[in-house]
C-alpha cells in the first residue's frame, strides 16, 4: 500500500478540499443521536478491502467494532483477546455482519498466521505500547486507543518504532476528526477569528458512583492466564483503569480526550501545571477518583491558562464539554451537540459575515426578561449555533480517516508524535497532585 506523509494535522487547505459541506456550514444530517446508527449489510469481499484485527474486544474494543461495521471495504479477519467472554462475543457479532474473524488469545499467535494489513488496538492502557510496538514491526499500520500508554517511557517508544518503521500510528484523541470540532477551530477561530485573544479554558468530565465492573462467574480466566497477561485476578482484569500499574486513572482515562483539545486548540504546549486530587470517594482504589488541574499556555499575547477536572458526583455532573473564551466570544463544544454554545460579546465587531459564510447559524435561544436578578450583571451574550452534525458513530470519522491514509489519501488528524506532545502534558498531573507544588513541563519532556 502507498505510504502516506506523517502530517499530525490537516493543512488547511486539505481541510477545506476535504470538507466543503463545513466550509459551507451545510448540515451533515438532520439528527445526531448521539451517533446511533444502524449497521450497514457488509458488502462481499472486494480487492480494496483492508483487512485487519481488533486486539481487545471489551468495552471500548467493542465501541470500535460497532464504528468499524459502518466503514465500507473493511475486513475484520481476526480478533485477540485472553477472555472467552469477550473474544466470543465479538466473534459472533462479525459473523452475524458477513465476517468470519478467527479467535485469537495470543497476539504473537495472530500476527503469525494471519495477513493483515492494520490492527485496531483497545487493550488496556500498560498493554498498548507493547502490543503497538509488535504490530508495527511486523509490518502493520496501527490504529490505537489512548492514552498511548500507562507510563511516558511506553508512550514515546511508540513515536521512535512509528519513525524507525515508516508504518501509521493513529491515537484515538477521536474529537481531531469529528467534523465540529475541526469546523470551530479552522473556520470559526483560525479563519473567523471567534474568540480575539483567547484568554482562558476549562473543561470537564465528571461521572456518576458505580460500582465496581463484576463478571459471569463462568467465564472466569483462569489464575495461570491472568498471571501470564499481568492482571493478578478477576478483579483487577476487569477494573484495571483504577490500578496505577496498569493505567493513569480517571485523568487519563476521561482527561487526555480534553486536555488533547486545550493543545489543539490553543496550538501550542502548556509550560506548567498544577493540580490538586484525592481517592475521595473510593475507599481502597488506588487513583484518585477526583482531580483538578490547571496549565499555562504561553500565548504570543500572554499567558492563557485551562482549568481541567473530573469528579465523583451525580450523573449529570454538569455534563461534558471543552469551554474556550476571548475577549470577543466563547465557544462551549462537546461531543454532545447540546452541550455546544457560541456567544458573541456586545462589544465584538459583528458576525454576520459569519454568518453569511454559514459558519454561524443564530440560535434559537430567547434571552430571560429584562429584570436583573443583580445590579452588576451583564446583558446576556447574543447566541450563535455551530450548523454541523454528526450522524455518525463517534469514533467512525477518526476510524475513516486512518483507513484513508492507509490507502494514501490526506493525512492523520492525531499520529502518533503529536497525540504524545499531548499526552506527555497529562503524565504529570498525578504527580503534581501528590507533590503539592506546581510542575514546569520542559522541552525535554516532550522529546521523543
Amino acid at each position: 500500500m502507498k505510504q502516506a506523509n506523517f502530517g499530525s494535522l490537516l493543512t488547511r487547505r486539505d481541510f477545506m478540499a476535504r470538507s466543503a459541506l463545513l466550509g459551507a456550514g451545510t448540515l451533515l444530517t438532520s439528527s445526531w443521536a448521539f451517533g446511533e446508527t444502524q449497521t450497514k449489510p457488509i458488502a462481499a469481499a472486494s480487492s480494496n478491502d483492508i483487512q485487519i484485527a481488533i486486539v481487545g474486544v471489551g468495552a471500548q474494543g467493542r465501541i470500535l467494532m460497532d464504528a468499524l461495521l459502518q466503514i465500507p471495504n473493511i475486513r475484520v479477519r481476526a480478533v485477540c483477546d485472553i477472555w472467552d467472554y469477550a473474544r466470543k462475543y465479538a466473534v459472533n457479532k462479525l459473523k452475524q455482519a458477513g465476517m468470519e474473524a478467527t479467535g485469537y488469545i495470543d497476539i504473537e499467535e495472530m500476527l503469525q498466521k494471519e495477513k493483515l494489513d492494520a490492527v485496531v488496538i483497545a487493550t488496556p492502557d500498560f498493554w498498548h505500547a507493547p502490543h503497538t510496538n509488535l504490530c508495527l514491526k511486523a509490518g502493520l499500520h496501527v490504529y490505537c486507543e489512548k492514552m498511548m500508554s500507562n507510563t511516558v517511557e511506553g508512550a514515546r517508544s511508540m513515536v521512535r518504532t512509528m519513525r524507525e518503521t515508516g508504518k501509521l500510528l493513529q491515537i484515538g484523541h477521536q474529537r481531531r476528526s469529528n467534523p465540529r470540532y475541526m469546523h470551530s477551530l479552522f473556520n470559526l477561530i483560525q479563519k473567523g477569528n471567534l474568540l480575539g485573544k483567547m484568554t482562558c479554558a476549562s473543561a470537564q468530565w465528571n461521572r456518576a458512583v458505580a460500582e465496581d465492573v463484576g463478571f459471569p462467574k463462568a467465564y472466569e480466566i483462569p489464575a495461570a492466564t491472568l498471571s501470564r497477561f499481568g492482571f493478578k485476578d478477576m478483579h483487577q482484569f476487569r477494573n484495571w483503569r483504577w490500578f496505577r500499574d496498569l493505567s493513569g486513572g480517571p485523568i487519563s482515562d476521561l482527561g487526555a480526550h480534553q486536555i488533547d483539545i486545550f493543545n489543539w486548540y490553543f496550538g501550542v504546549r502548556p509550560k506548567s501545571l498544577m493540580a490538586s486530587g484525592g481517592t475521595d470517594y473510593y475507599q481502597g482504589r488506588e487513583h484518585y477518583d477526583n482531580v483538578m488541574v490547571v496549565y499555562e499556555y504561553p500565548l504570543a499575547h500572554g499567558t492563557a491558562r485551562a482549568f481541567y477536572q473530573v469528579q465523583t458526583t451525580t450523573s449529570s455532573g454538569g455534563g461534558y464539554f471543552e469551554l474556550f473564551n476571548g475577549d470577543q466570544g466563547s465557544l462551549q463544544i462537546s461531543e454532545n451537540p447540546r452541550l455546544t454554545k457560541v456567544y458573541r460579546e456586545t462589544t465584538a465587531p459583528s458576525w454576520e459575515p459569519l454568518v453569511e459564510k454559514h459558519y454561524l447559524a443564530k440560535s434559537a435561544y430567547v434571552a430571560p426578561s429584562a429584570e436583573k436578578v443583580d445590579s452588576r450583571e451583564s446583558k446576556p451574550p447574543e447566541g450563535f449555533e455551530i450548523p454541523v452534525v454528526l450522524n455518525k458513530k463517534l469514533h467512525q470519522p477518526h476510524l475513516e480517516n486512518f483507513f484513508d491514509v492507509v490507502r494514501g489519501k490526506g493525512q492523520l488528524t492525531c499520529a502518533a508524535d503529536h497525540a504524545f506532545e499531548s499526552e506527555a502534558s497529562i503524565f504529570p498531573v498525578n504527580a503534581a497532585v501528590e507533590a503539592r507544588k506546581v510542575i514546569d513541563l520542559t522541552p525535554e519532556m516532550f522529546a521523543v
